[in-house]
């Protein structure tokens, strides 16, 4: 059918989908406004930036932290100043610091040292005593802590940090603020959607007039609460003042002052937003209210913390300090400088200043300037007028693969513009335009499932990963629970010393344990396309080649074993971090005829596998500990993997059969296997031929030195202390190499 036809046949579903992408393009101009896109924008930010920040820690930014140690052994907040000189004046001399911030306004006096004590003793009761007067003058330089404070700071890279109010009035404003970042008329403010301040608190004049810089510290939440940015400015009055990262980061840098960016038209007129503050030689790029997003570099305690009070006592690391910059504010809890960020519900205030710091001084800020908005504009209208005909043309099939392309596509496109050019181009309108067209167009029965599908899931959904299910959907008559011979791989694992485990956990985190050890592992199977059998207490029970044919069921097999033991190693750290004892698996494969299909009884029923090749994978898997490795398959495996490399263990005959069976353990891939290991096999192969030649001390020589060049091989000690069997029992000249195992 011709696509004009198509489409006249499903303009109904066209037109909704048109209808649909004209919503989201109102959206995204601002003349619709849907809320739950903003949320939706918000928490797709917070993943990407959870997936992609580094998670290292930067050594060149420390906090010197107020925490709860710090007021249990200097006693409670506020510290009196002649303290803090004290403080400051270690991080410079000692330490030797590079720059000093402060996340603390210091906004009134410290009456701390008696001295308006005294001097309302001299005003009343000693007034004409002029030997008081000399005395209290004498000492009074002692007891002015904050001038104390302010000497200390004079001449120092020191920023001090205060906070505006957006509310109130200028005479609820207390403290000296500093000079502005940018004085009033140095240009065109009106255009640009600053942050208006209508009150301060900022700290006390002596100390402002001594501080190199001080700089504003206040949160700016979005409306979920979350800190995502810091406003870089703030205006008051007229004048724009530098928040107090950027003030640390200017002193750091050794910049006098800020710049305004903007950008240039082709007629060299500036357009009327301002999109970045220049510092030196680096931008900072912000928002359309001067706001930058903060470059979160992971959770808390990306940067060094050091106790304030090992400060004072001189047991800080001075490795750590020299020519750091240091802020100093607070995580204890009763200080209230605790914030909601993208990366942890609760997170020091501080460490945002921190962070913000760093980014500048990396230029790894993020940055949303105002062309994005066209580009995503663009971008809806091409994507939406695509799936609005595609959708409602293509079959099922296709149609999930066009929706799966397009959300594909745009999410590489905006993962690479984030990571590679610091853009966050918005990605909720797209991924949700997509989904509503997708489910709109699917609602017309794509999704609901046949009655073939619904048989086969309740039949072998509990067996088998959804994927073969839907392939079994396909064709549901070709699939049976009739029993049936065929040629199939089986699959056994075992916990190592599983017994002595369960004794040393209760039964509750042995529950835990065990479910935390065999979900990964039946997603190791699933993923190569296995059938679960069954769990028996710690063992797997698994099997490849039904109910769905997989001619490459011995290759999908030892794929999952090792995928299990690669899985294994991955778990081991998280058992650690809980307590749990580190576990060993072995596990054992055999390929043959077996019978597969529903078994049991008229109560219970299972789909299964039996059969003599289905007893040797399981004697194959408690070999795995006699031979030292988490590995064994049969020879009948192994002629199914001709491009894998195998080191032959054994020949073996298992308890209950009479005739031997090859035993190996898989290496690795053709042409991937290094040199070293090839030397290996080779000379293991020419000792196991001297071992079957009955050769003893020809193969005792051998297996010793390679006892001695690899010492972790324990195969190679099975070896040695079987020769020494043998020789005190010799086999007979009609020994065919085989080892007999008398139990299982």
């Amino acid at each position: 059918m011709k696509f004009l036809e198509l489409v006249k046949r499903h303009s109904v579903r066209i037109g909704l989908s048109f209808a649909v992408l004209l919503v989201f393009l109102l959206h995204v101009i601002g003349v619709l406004h849907i809320g739950f896109i903003d949320r939706m924008e918000n928490l797709a930010y917070d993943v990407r930036l959870n997936v992609m920040m580094p998670n290292t820690v930067d050594p060149r930014i420390v906090i010197v932290d107020i925490d709860e140690r710090s007021l249990l052994a200097q006693g409670r907040w506020p510290w009196s100043r002649n303290r803090l000189a004290e403080m400051v004046s270690r991080l410079f001399d000692d330490y030797k610091i590079k720059v000093l911030g402060f996340d603390v306004v210091f906004a009134e006096k410290d009456e701390s040292s008696g001295l308006k004590t005294l001097e309302k003793i001299g005003r009343e009761r000693f007034k004409a005593n002029s030997e008081f007067s000399k005395a209290l003058e004498k000492i009074r330089p002692t007891l002015d802590y904050d001038q104390m404070f302010a000497d200390t700071l004079k001449g120092r890279p020191v920023v001090l940090g205060y906070y505006f109010r957006s509310n109130g009035n200028q005479d609820a404003s207390v403290g000296a603020l500093p000079a502005p970042a940018i004085a009033a008329g140095t240009f065109d403010t009106s255009a640009v959607d600053f942050i208006r301040a209508g009150a301060y608190g900022a700290n006390l004049p002596v100390l402002q007039k001594n501080a190199a810089a001080a700089g504003h510290f206040n949160p700016e939440p979005d409306g979920d609460g979350i800190s995502r940015k810091v406003a870089m400015l703030t205006e008051y009055n007229g004048n724009l003042y530098e928040s107090l990262s950027l003030a640390v980061a200017r002193l750091s840098l050794n910049v006098p002052k800020i710049e305004a960016g903007f950008v240039t038209g082709t007629a060299g007129e500036n357009y009327a937003g301002l999109e970045w503050l220049q510092l030196g030689e680096r931008r900072i790029p912000v928002d359309e209210r001067v706001a930058a997003l903060i470059p979160f570099r992971g959770r808390q305690g990306s940067f060094p913390y050091i106790s304030a009070t090992d400060i004072f006592t001189g047991k800080a690391d001075p490795k750590v300090l020299k020519g750091a910059i240091v802020l100093v504010g607070t995580t204890a809890p009763g200080l209230m400088d605790l914030r909601a960020a993208p990366v942890q519900n609760v997170y020091a205030g501080v460490e945002m200043h921190a962070n913000m710091i760093a980014g500048i001084l990396d230029q790894n800020i993020k940055q949303r300037p105002a062309y994005l908005l066209g580009a995503e504009l663009v971008l809806l209208l091409l994507a939406g007028t695509l799936l609005a005909l595609g959708l409602a043309v293509l079959s099922p099939l296709w149609s999930t693969l066009l929706a799966g392309a397009v959300l594909s596509v745009y999410a590489m496109f905006n993962l690479l513009l984030w990571q590679r050019a610091n853009l966050v181009m918005p990605i909720a309108s797209m991924l949700l335009m997509v989904a509503v067209l997708y489910l709109l167009n699917m609602s017309y029965g794509f999704f609901v499932e046949s009655r073939g599908k619904r048989l086969l899931a309740g039949l072998f959904g509990q067996y088998v990963p959804p994927e073969l299910v839907d392939e079994m959907a396909k064709d549901p008559d070709a699939f049976t629970l009739e029993g049936e011979s065929r040629e199939l791989t089986v699959l056994f694992s075992d916990v190592r010393g599983f017994t002595t485990i369960s004794e040393g956990l209760d039964p509750k985190q042995l529950t835990l344990l065990m479910n935390e050890y065999l979900t990964p592992m039946t997603h190791v199977i699933h993923r190569y396309r296995g059938t679960i059998d069954k769990y028996m207490g710690d063992a797997i029970m698994a099997f490849w080649g039904a109910p769905v044919a997989d001619p490459d069921h011995a290759r999908h097999a030892l794929l999952a074993a090792i995928g299990m033991i690669d899985e294994l190693q991955a778990l081991q750290t998280a058992f650690e971090a809980k307590g749990w004892p580190p576990i060993n698996i072995g596990v054992g494969l055999n390929t043959g005829i077996m019978t597969v299909g529903n078994m049991g009884s008229e109560f219970r029923m299972a789909y299964t596998v039996m059969g003599d090749a289905v007893n040797l994978g399981s004697r194959l898997e408690g070999l795995t500990k006699q031979y030292g490795v988490h590995i064994i398959v049969s020879e009948f495996t192994r002629e199914k993997l001709p491009d894998f490399v195998f080191r032959e263990l054994d020949r073996v005959r298992v308890k209950g059969k009479d005739e031997p069976v090859a035993i190996y353990e898989p290496i690795g891939l053709q042409g991937h296997i290094d040199a070293a290991t090839e030397k290996e096999l080779a000379l293991y192969r020419e000792a196991l031929k001297l071992y079957r030649a009955q050769n003893w001390d020809l193969a005792e020589l051998q297996f010793l030195s390679l006892q001695k060049a690899y010492p972790g091989r324990y195969l190679y000690e099975v070896y040695i202390e079987r020769i020494a069997y043998f020789r005190a029992n010799p086999p007979g000249n009609d020994w065919d190499g085989a080892f007999t195992f008398k139990t299982k």
